[in-house]
């Protein structure tokens, strides 16, 4: 008798356990902001799949999170947002950048009387990824200005201001000296230009986004910090397909680098965002959609807007196979599969240049295409809408 008491003890113990651990990670899945639209009836929502929390009761500007409706577990924001169009993306664009200051992207040796040196640079602790702004007080508007400023130098001892992770931070250093004059031993980089895919046009703000992941350097991997950048109108001039182990990548051409559409002036984790200076809307979707917030978006099927080729954008077939939790705005929020059988043979799946590319779920944005698994290149990852929304600064 006392062995068959211990016996369900330990099983309802362990019951309980496994009930506490399925809910704690259902309840670290939910976000500390949920956005839902005005238009959607909020006494109560379904927020986790966790069966324990479901029907959460809605509280002016909060949801409270209760278990089986007793228990109070979490209180999460809710912020209401009026019904959002958005003109869909999909066609390709041209980008080009400049930085704030100059970004360090390698180290050089100086040849001097002693002999081949260090860098003065590395010696005094700057490092990749770094962007110098200033020289003795006086910024660096890009390479050629810091050139020319080393060159003018008649003392080898300078003052460097430079970023680093979004910190500004300062170092004296002493430079060497080469036959024609001073050097700081470093490899610098002042602007990039590349293609990209549009996620969005918000006609009433003219804003836009595109991308669904920050701009990196491809030397140091760091996000550019800009100082303006122009978005051009591009075509497709061929397609490199992908392979397992083998990225593909679009190929693309500017179409008129003089004139631009957009006006870049944010580069962050969720995409590049603007002002457009003419309206930015395609032919195949001439009618803004709907967008759908995280707690909207169900796996399964969906499709993305794309341009692979000259013809321009159109859509494809595509599978959500799973969404991620996040607490703040970052380029990986759901598994994305394509399925559809046309684009698998043009391009074997994701390939580089299609990032951007809007998302589409029962007629409405969800989100853009961000990654492919280099591995599987029918396979990559995508962002929720409404991190690119966030950072637009179209909600708050």
């Amino acid at each position: 008798m006392r062995k068959s008491k211990v016996k369900i003890v330990y099983i309802a113990s362990t019951l309980i356990l496994i009930l506490s651990i399925i809910t704690f990670l259902s309840l670290s899945k939910i976000p500390e902001t949920i956005y839902v639209s005005n238009s959607i009836e909020t006494s109560s929502m379904d927020i986790s799949s966790n069966f324990l929390i479901k029907n959460c009761e809605v509280n002016k500007d909060k949801i409270e999170i209760k278990l089986l409706g007793l228990i109070p577990l979490k209180s999460v924001k809710l912020s209401k947002v009026d019904d959002l169009e958005l003109y869909p993306g999909g066609n390709t664009v041209g980008i080009k950048l400049s930085t704030k200051g100059v970004l360090v992207v390698g180290y050089s040796d100086i040849n001097c009387e002693r002999g081949q040196v260090e860098s003065p640079a590395k010696r005094s602790g700057i490092q990749l990824g770094d962007v110098i702004t200033k020289i003795n007080g006086e910024e660096i508007e890009n390479s050629k200005d810091l050139l020319r400023k080393i060159n003018e130098l008649k003392d080898s001892k300078i003052s460097l201001q430079y970023l680093r992770n979004d910190v500004t931070q300062s170092k004296e250093i002493n430079l060497e000296k080469e036959e024609d004059g001073y050097r700081l031993g470093l490899w610098v980089r002042d602007s990039t230009a590349g293609i990209g895919t549009l996620t969005f046009y918000h006609k009433e703000s003219k804003t836009f986004g595109a991308l669904g992941h920050p701009i990196t350097d491809g030397d140091t991997n760091e996000p550019f910090i800009i100082k303006d950048g122009n978005l051009l109108d591009s075509s497709v001039i061929s397609v490199k397909k992908g392979e397992k182990g083998m990225p593909g990548e679009l190929k693309g051409l500017f179409l008129n680098e003089k004139v631009g559409i957009a006006t870049i002036n944010k580069n962050t984790e969720a995409g590049i965002f603007g002002v457009a200076n003419k309206n930015i809307i395609n032919k195949i979707s001439d009618k803004p959609l709907k967008i759908a917030f995280r707690n909207e978006i169900k796996e399964g099927k969906a499709q993305i807007i794309t341009t692979v080729d000259e013809s321009g954008p159109k859509y494809y077939d595509i599978e959500i196979i799973k969404l991620l939790p996040q607490d703040e705005p970052g380029p990986k929020s759901m598994l994305i599969k394509v399925t559809d059988e046309e684009l698998l043979e043009k391009t074997g799946g994701i390939v580089q240049g299609m990032s951007g590319s809007p998302i589409i779920q029962d007629n409405k944005i969800i989100g853009a295409v961000t990654h492919v698994l280099i591995n599987k290149p029918d396979v990559g990852y995508g962002i929720y809408i409404e991190w690119m929304l966030k950072d637009a600064g179209i909600i708050n």
